[in-house]
């Protein structure tokens, strides 16, 4: 298990694998290699080099495999935020855990 934070430091979840968990329990993304999908296919973002989740604008309409969802796993205390980083031209912060 690896814990994720967003670009701009906020504390995200976890990977277990390939598989995205939110810190609330929700199963919300599978990694394609840096790559994070929705359960629909939909492009959610991306897991930079620095380790942090960011959406590059231009490829919001990419699709990839699609999932089913696992069930929901039960609520994990949230690591403590990081220290948000400037953003690259063309990406915006990856979408908050309760959005998904």
């Amino acid at each position: 298990m690896k814990w994720v934070w967003t670009w701009s430091g906020r504390s995200f979840g976890y990977l277990d694998g390939a598989d995205l968990w939110t810190y609330l329990g929700k199963h919300v993304g599978r990694r394609v290699e840096s790559d994070i999908y929705s359960p629909t296919g939909r492009y959610l973002g991306e897991i930079m080099e620095n380790g942090r989740l960011a959406t590059n604008k231009a490829r919001a309409a990419d699709r990839g495999p699609t999932f089913a969802r696992l069930p929901p796993r039960e609520e994990v205390t949230a690591l403590l935020d990081a220290q948000g980083q400037p953003m690259y031209r063309g990406f915006q912060d990856f979408p908050a855990p309760d959005k998904l």
